[in-house]
């Protein structure tokens, strides 16, 4: 008991979460607890008031008189504390969203838009987080997941966003313009199915330098050497496409060959979805509109 008199805050958690199922499994599954944890606090509970909140059944719950009396005071305590919660972080959960993101996704193609979704969408609050690899299990949390690779390894809810191309890119001004790809520093990302000797083959550019590429875990790696005039990367669309526009970087050589993977949005089940993943999803999929 609190010195103030009340009793512990997960007591009135178990007994709120029991109430509204009229089960105790289901309430411990909801609160991550086991059957007999969240009993145990009901009893707590009922031993402090002095009077029983349930009547227990066999495989049901029925809440006493005491038990409907007290309950509404229970549930107006609990939402006082998510307003003042609220009102304190200035935030409503169904305005905030967490997106799992491919780092190189993030960075060359995400973050440059973060200010149009910005503007269109003010109240929208997006927590990224990025990853190299991408997880293999499904999006938790009421997030939503970007994710680089091929359409077998996703699960069935994936939306497929690009059908892209693959191609060298470098700064204007490598080698002074006069590109060579026998002497050019290379670079690539480890693990996709499209490679230089892959591009050069297709391409009919001749090519055997396979053993002098840079290779990084990342795109992000290759992208910014060649933007720094270090080197042409091979690269694809969705990550190349807006500097090539602004004349960052340019495609020193003719040709490009399909890319295998994709980059692919995992939403949230249809239970967690909220405001703040159906209008992100509803702009990405505008965005990306995959042919």
């Amino acid at each position: 008991m609190s010195a103030r008199g009340l009793p512990p805050l997960s007591w009135l958690r178990a007994f709120e979460a029991a109430a509204r199922h009229l089960s105790f499994t289901l309430a411990a599954e909801e609160l991550n607890l086991t059957q007999s944890a969240v009993s145990q606090h009901v009893r707590s509970l009922e031993d402090f008031l002095g009077h029983r909140l349930f009547v227990r059944q066999t495989r049901a719950l029925r809440l006493t008189e005491a038990g409907m009396n007290y309950l509404p005071t229970v549930r107006e305590a609990f939402d006082v504390l998510v307003r003042g919660t609220r009102s304190f972080t200035g935030t409503d959960p169904a305005q905030r969203l967490n997106v799992h993101c491919n780092l190189s996704f993030s960075v060359h193609w995400l973050a440059p838009r973060l200010k149009e979704v910005s503007n269109r969408y003010p109240w929208l609050r997006l927590n990224i987080t990025t990853s190299l690899w991408e997880p293999r299990d499904l999006t938790v949390d009421r997030s939503v997941e970007i994710r680089f690779g091929r359409s077998g390894d996703m699960p069935d809810r994936a939306i497929r966003l690009t059908q892209d191309q693959a191609y060298p890119v470098c700064a204007p001004s490598y080698q002074d313009g006069h590109f060579d790809l026998d002497t050019a520093e290379l670079f690539d990302c480890a693990g996709m199915m499209v490679t230089w000797d892959l591009w050069a083959n297709a391409c009919r550019h001749h090519f055997d330098r396979a053993g002098d590429v840079t290779l990084a875990s990342t795109y992000l790696v290759g992208m910014s050497a060649a933007l720094a005039g270090g080197g042409m990367v091979m690269c694809h669309d969705t990550l190349a496409a807006d500097y090539v526009a602004a004349g960052a970087l340019v495609r020193p050589f003719s040709g490009s060959v399909a890319v295998t993977e994709a980059y692919f949005l995992i939403p949230p089940s249809q239970d967690d979805s909220s405001a703040a993943s159906e209008t992100f999803i509803a702009w990405l999929t505008g965005q990306m509109a995959c042919p």
